[in-house]
């Protein structure tokens, strides 16, 4: 039988997306959301998610980098209370962008999982000017190809690039949604500089030989 697996990054370091911005934490256990692998190859897996709600920042930006600093400023004022309840929220992981090609340019949806205690009711609603949304993504199938160091403009299309093309060799008949749309998801503040894990992760619903959703 399969594990349902809680994945879980423990933390004793400063959370410092942004210059001069830092939330120092003492080591504790950081929420992830659960999944199991359905499927594993040497260079990737597929993951059944189960459902995720995410506190999302659009952001219409020239780049990665500086449009995950940009939403992730949004989401940080979020968890310290810009909220309508002034709610005080615990840091989770990862930390997922999703980057959205079109004809007319790119744009950045940079999100924050919401923690599971608000699985059965929804979370306070950001202050208005914050311009945050909740999504709620169904339990779904996502393929996913990790890589160390810091996720950059410089390297995340190569990972993206290295995941299609093993997804190509060994599921050929796995449909991948729209390759030019991906996420990176960061599991690591940006002060903690060795043994850092980042994912690239692509929607794969489509694999339903293992009982993913179609």
């Amino acid at each position: 039988m399969e594990k349902l697996f809680l994945l879980t990054v423990t933390m004793t370091a400063a959370v410092s997306y942004l210059g001069g911005k830092c939330l120092v934490l003492s080591a504790y256990t950081i929420e992830s959301p659960q999944y199991k692998v359905v499927h594993s190859e040497s260079d990737f897996e597929i993951r059944l998610y189960k459902e995720i709600s995410w506190m999302s920042a659009l952001v219409h930006g020239t780049s990665f980098n500086n449009s995950t600093k940009e939403g992730f400023h949004r989401l940080y004022q979020y968890l310290h209370g810009a909220n309508l309840n002034s709610t005080q929220f615990l840091m989770t992981a990862p930390v997922v962008t999703s980057i959205i090609s079109s004809s007319h340019g790119s744009a950045y949806i940079v999100r924050y999982f919401v923690p599971s205690k608000f699985d059965k009711k929804s979370p306070p609603q950001p202050n208005s000017e914050l311009n945050l949304q909740l999504d709620m993504w169904k339990s779904q199938c996502i393929a996913v190809r990790t890589f160390p160091g810091y996720a950059s403009d410089d390297n995340i299309e190569k990972d993206k690039d290295a995941l299609v093309s093993s997804l190509g060799k060994h599921l050929p008949r796995v449909p991948v949604e729209n390759n030019y749309n991906y996420s990176i998801a960061q599991y690591n503040a940006s002060k903690h500089p060795t043994g850092r894990i980042n994912e690239v992760w692509m929607d794969v619903s489509g694999f339903t030989e293992e009982g993913c959703p179609v």
